[in-house]
């Protein structure tokens, strides 16, 4: 299947070249006088939200741990209207500086390609390139007009983004470097995305394993996503007690049969303290060897304490056929929780932990360091 560059080359033949600058980058390309190429593989209806007030959208609200008497290691998905694949809410230009701040302290661990010789795929560049036209040059200029539009030079649309000013343009030059349009993503949505792609000469054919090869992710909860990178699905889900012998098999399975046009997600949850939304250096799950100190009843600090939700969504790509695994970060203060009359229930949950099918996740979300003391501020 011929990548989005490789088309794009045949389409320019010798066409003049225009510049694009957006922020603190120039991009050169052949100007185009076509439409993005897109697929006819089932591209995704995208609905408009027609006067949508970023502003005054408050984030959406998860509370999953109710019901959760127990905590059993599934996959829990569900499905997604492609529509509703990138949420937006007024938190949206505060995390955006963020995420410029951590992208400027922390580059190579917020945004990476795999260039590991046993393990990098010359397909990768294309995936990437699909995931970013199709956010900026349809998603988010189609689902929130309010937020962003396209204009046109030389017959060539570009991307507006009307919050920041930003523009860029929605089809990648041929000399663009990868890493740049994985920075233009982190800095145009408040989302995170990882791409996998089935391994180049697997064991088995039928069933593949998938392998994270790019990332654009700032917000990491408890691991340095560049340590991952190159890594099969099980490997990269080492450290979660129960996974190999619970769901690894299915996880495969479904990463392997997922088809182009269907969307789904899950939301997890866990308890962080004093942790921000970059936590690649640790802070939320247990660390092997490391003993920490239980919290006692009444010294937890519940002004730092936080409930930290992950909505996680995955999907195919049309062309490249990689998979897209995304997720946006919601934290809610645990006083927040006790207010809302849910004290009871999540103090269940936690409980929950060390019930279900592993019990070893109550250890790895460190539910023995701050499980009792939490439980006695939601009951109190």
């Amino acid at each position: 299947m011929p990548s989005m560059s490789y088309l794009l080359c045949a389409l320019i033949m010798g066409l003049c070249v225009a510049a694009w600058k957006a922020r603190q980058y120039r991009y050169t390309c052949a100007t185009v006088k076509t439409k993005p190429i897109l697929s006819d593989k089932k591209e995704p209806v995208i609905i408009p939200l027609e006067g949508f007030d970023w502003e005054k959208t408050e984030p959406l609200q998860f509370r999953p741990f109710q019901g959760k008497e127990k905590f059993n290691l599934t996959m829990s998905i569900e499905n997604l209207d492609p529509s509703e694949l990138i949420p937006m809410d007024k938190t949206y230009k505060d995390r955006l500086s963020l995420r410029k701040s951590i992208l400027d302290q922390h580059h190579d661990i917020a945004v990476a390609v795999n260039d590991k010789p046993q393990t990098q795929d010359p397909r990768t560049r294309s995936a990437v390139s699909e995931l970013y036209t199709f956010i900026l040059g349809k998603y988010l200029p189609t689902r929130y007009p309010s937020m962003f539009k396209l204009k046109t030079t030389n017959s060539t649309p570009i991307f507006e983004n009307l919050v920041t000013g930003a523009t860029y343009p929605t089809i990648l030059c041929p000399t663009t470097p990868t890493i740049q349009a994985l920075e233009i993503l982190t800095q145009s949505v408040d989302e995170e995305f990882l791409f996998l792609l089935p391994e180049l000469s697997p064991e088995d054919k039928e069933q593949p394993k998938y392998i994270l090869q790019a990332y654009a992710a700032c917000f990491p909860s408890g691991f340095n996503t560049r340590e991952k990178l190159g890594l099969r699905l099980a490997d990269i889900h080492n450290p979660v007690p129960g996974y190999k012998e619970k769901i690894e098999r299915s996880m495969d399975r479904f990463f392997t049969r997922i088809e182009v046009g269907k969307f789904v997600r899950r939301v997890n949850w866990s308890v962080t303290i004093a942790t921000d939304l970059f936590a690649a250096f640790g802070g939320t799950h247990a660390v092997v060897g490391k003993k920490e100190d239980a919290i006692q009843p009444g010294m937890l600090d519940v002004d730092e304490t936080v409930l930290r939700c992950e909505r996680q969504t995955l999907h195919r790509m049309p062309k490249s056929e990689a998979l897209v695994f995304a997720f946006h970060t919601y934290t809610y203060p645990i006083r927040q929780i006790k207010d809302e009359g849910l004290g009871e229930d999540m103090a269940v949950a936690v409980d929950g932990l060390r019930k279900g099918n592993v019990p070893e996740m109550h250890v790895y979300k460190k539910g023995d360091v701050w499980g009792e003391a939490l439980k006695e501020f939601l009951r109190s």
